[in-house]
């Protein structure tokens, strides 16, 4: 393998483990990682976080350092490949050249869905995809009064919890009937806009956006009811599409993100795919997922690296989650889509701390976990396990977590 060559486009969470897991797994040969930024490898979700806040640096971000690329002899490039020709194995890039390779890794991400409505594309109007969007919208702070930020997923909550600790006034607006929506269930939305609201921020559900206005530079949002609210800054979080035009371009299969076998192969032999554009065979939801977090794009990258140099890895693992806003730590365990049945430890009406369990048909598939630390763990053993206690007795908080790790399963899902 001495002469051949990897070729690796995107430069995030998944590239950097798999820059790493090659050379552990044996690959002696070229590695040649190519990324749109002309930073090495950071990590993203501080970016809505710390960095936005000022707290953190982009060289604090850095998933690994600098010299950690030249003792495993990684060659970092900067440009945007436009084209694969898998025939010939060659990249083509934006300056016009090509790169040869033997195996192409594509870990391109994914990008923030924009808004398609008058005035989207005014100054003033950002999304959260990498550190030069957070630095032009820290360049604008000191112009601005108020901000709105238009969707109240997790990006958008933690970017109105970061401005918040900036002094900045925030609007969260939401077109669904409650923040977080599509991830959680009724009693952890109310939490959090609970939260939010404590913080001053102005949280609106059910609220569609009809335009943005302004001379040039955004200063208002107009709402489907007519009425404006006054804006210096909008930021859109409201979903992201992965980077999947490269790989249909080039003839290979995308269903929700670039298709790949449960090891990160595409159907060309010499293409693999992972992180967020990646939509792989999950073996334990058995079915096809694509997962947008950082433990997932590095258990990805760990199977891509294991195919690439011919050692089978076990796939599979649970996927978790978090989110940090305030001082508030939501740690998630598994997967709730197709819940039937929530069970409470603590009230999250009252206070800053509980956990939500999700149950369907009985078993335990899934936990969110606001400042408890204790009952992730727990949460990621039991599930991992196939381990379901009676909800009854996971409600109770005088029951020990550690007995229901040896409590028989209460059904099976």
């Amino acid at each position: 393998m001495g002469a051949e060559r990897i070729v690796v486009v995107g430069a995030g969470h998944a590239s950097a483990q798999l820059c790493a897991s090659l050379r552990q797994d044996g690959w002696a040969g070229e590695i040649l990682l190519v990324g749109d930024e002309p930073s090495l490898p950071y990590q993203r979700p501080p970016l809505s976080k710390t960095y936005l806040a000022g707290a953190t640096s982009l060289d604090e971000l850095l998933i690994r350092p600098a010299d950690f690329y030249d003792k495993q002899q990684v060659t970092f490039r900067q440009g945007r490949v436009t084209a694969i020709d898998r025939a010939a194995r060659t990249v083509a890039l934006d300056d016009g050249g090509t790169l040869a390779y033997d195996r192409l890794v594509l870990c391109l991400g994914a990008r923030p869905r924009r808004l398609t409505i008058p005035g989207s594309d005014l100054a003033g109007v950002h999304q959260l995809r990498d550190a030069a969007d957070i630095e032009a919208i820290r360049g604008s702070l000191a112009d601005t009064r108020r901000a709105v930020i238009v969707g109240a997923g997790y990006i958008g909550l933690e970017a109105a919890a970061s401005l918040r600790k900036l002094g900045v006034d925030v609007t969260v607006l939401e077109v669904a009937d409650r923040v977080l929506q599509r991830v959680t269930a009724p009693e952890v939305s109310a939490f959090y806009e609970r939260v939010h609201r404590e913080e001053q921020v102005d949280v609106r559900v059910g609220t569609a956006v009809q335009a943005l206005e302004g001379d040039g530079r955004v200063r208002g949002v107009r709402l489907s009811d007519g009425s404006t609210l006054d804006a210096q800054l909008v930021i859109v979080g409201i979903g992201v599409v992965p980077n999947v035009e490269l790989a249909r371009d080039a003839g290979l299969a995308v269903d929700d993100g670039i298709a790949v076998d449960a090891h990160g192969r595409t159907e060309d032999p010499a293409v693999f795919a992972a992180g967020d554009c990646a939509s792989g065979f999950h073996a334990r939801y058995d079915r096809r997922l694509r997962l947008e977090s950082v433990p997932s794009a590095v258990e990805q990258a760990k199977l891509v690296s294991g195919a690439i140099c011919g050692i089978e890895k076990p796939g599979g693992a649970l996927p978790w989650f978090w989110s940090d806003q305030y001082d508030l730590k939501l740690q998630i365990a598994g997967l709730s889509t197709g819940y039937d049945e929530v069970v409470l430890r603590g009230d999250p009406a009252e206070g800053r701390s509980f956990a939500c369990f999700y149950y369907r048909r009985g078993a335990l598939i899934a936990a969110d976990c606001v400042n408890r630390p204790q009952e992730f763990m727990f949460s990621k053993r039991a599930i991992g396990q196939g381990l379901s206690p009676q909800p009854a007795e996971l409600a109770d908080p005088d029951t020990a977590l550690a007995a229901l790790l040896r409590a028989p399963a209460a059904g099976a899902g």
